[in-house]
């Protein structure tokens, strides 16, 4: 077997340098993972998580390979896995989960208490999420493959629409879940925050979900163009005025039913202002935006620790929120990593079945692994993309 890999390594903000890396063996630390398989990786994403850390927005060290969002051939199998072969066409999610523990049996898999050991809920690739080697490489090894992996049903015809079922990984089951925790179902009135990539699979996802009306707010005019693309209204938040009296304009109502924050922590104000960092101007938003008893999703990824933050609260990732609004309006939050295994099957059943072109919604952009540091430098000039690599020309 070749044992040559190469992946896309963080080097420090601002930087990222495809690089020669270990081959991955089917270990963890010093014992055998015998419960895992070693993936040819078919095809893996850049997010806007990835971003975050690149942007030195994190406490993320250099040297850590990038990448969560994987779809991969399976080549190599442990003893104790049974229900994977070689040959099989797989999604994994994001999130490492051991199928064993309390939050796993519950379904709660971004929440996994035994893969991380410094806190609940692991990824690939991804500071402080347990150390584990991204999937922006040709190879990438897997644990507990048997309880984590989607396996697809028939592997010619996942790759006819591998530019869709690649986004199982993440962003089509994190927008989803958006939608779902805000409450949106038929005929809802829906507010979705940021038109980026989860943004995009968010309103694809309200739409799927029978939403009556979905308006996607954003500061690029080319990401707004891209939502309405498939049917959305936009609000430029770049230009002035009361939020409330745009949302008028399009409902004939100054409030929604559900609002879905798939910006985080690195937002910035409206307005005039729209140049200054504002990291609760969202979360405020939603509050005043959603209608009393409404629910408000937050998919949006906000940080403990933010070494770039304009101020020492936001640095520990403590923001000003007007939370006795919320209050008093009998809101409901729900944040957190998405759990991607309560979606992927279903998600991929609606890919599969033409319910659902998510890859048009997100103006999916194929690349090879050498052209990562040129996709992540597009990416954070704002372009309306969302960057694939083909580590082994597998698709293009």
């Amino acid at each position: 077997m070749n044992a040559a890999n190469r992946g896309v390594v963080y080097k420090g903000p601002g930087e990222v340098a495809v690089e020669s890396i270990a081959y991955p063996e089917l270990a963890l630390g010093n014992r055998k993972c015998e419960h895992g398989v070693i993936l040819k990786v078919v095809t893996t994403n850049i997010c806007g998580s990835d971003q975050h850390m690149v942007r030195g927005r994190t406490t993320a060290q250099p040297g850590l390979v990038l990448g969560h969002e994987i779809t991969g051939l399976v080549i190599e199998t442990g003893r104790d896995v049974e229900f994977v072969k070689p040959g099989d066409l797989v999604s994994v999610p994001f999130n490492i989960a051991c199928g064993r523990c309390r939050n796993c049996k519950e379904g709660r898999t971004g929440i996994c208490l035994n893969v991380n050991p410094s806190r609940p809920g692991a990824a690939y690739g991804y500071v402080d999420m347990g150390g584990w080697v991204g999937g922006q490489t040709e190879y990438v090894m897997v644990p507990y493959a048997d309880f984590n992996l989607l396996k697809f049903p028939d592997a010619d015809q996942a790759m006819e629409k591998i530019k869709d079922l690649t986004m199982l990984s993440d962003i089509f089951p994190t927008g989803f879940h958006g939608c779902v925790t805000a409450g949106v179902g038929p005929g809802s009135t829906v507010y979705i925050a940021g038109a980026g990539p989860v943004g995009l699979a968010a309103a694809v996802s309200a739409q799927l979900l029978g939403a009556a009306c979905v308006i996607v707010g954003d500061m690029i005019e080319e990401r707004l163009a891209q939502a309405r693309s498939f049917g959305c209204e936009t609000i430029d938040l770049t230009q002035d005025g009361d939020m409330a009296d745009k949302i008028e304009v399009i409902l004939g109502e100054r409030e929604v039913d559900a609002f879905v924050d798939c910006v985080g922590f690195e937002a910035h104000a409206c307005g005039c202002n729209h140049g200054k960092e504002a990291p609760a101007t969202v979360l405020n938003s939603a509050m005043s935006l959603t209608r009393a008893g409404g629910q408000i999703g937050i998919p949006g990824l906000y940080v403990t620790e933010d070494p770039g933050a304009e101020d020492e609260a936001a640095q520990q990732g403590a923001l000003s929120m007007r939370f006795g609004l919320g209050w008093a309006k009998s809101h409901s939050f729900h944040t957190g990593q998405c759990p991607v295994m309560q979606y992927h099957r279903p998600l991929m059943q609606a890919i599969l079945f033409g319910k659902v072109n998510i890859a048009d919604a997100v103006n999916v952009q194929m690349i090879s692994l050498d052209q990562a540091p040129q996709g992540y430098a597009d990416f954070d000039g704002g372009a309306a993309k969302k960057f694939v690599i083909d580590p082994h020309g597998s698709v293009t």
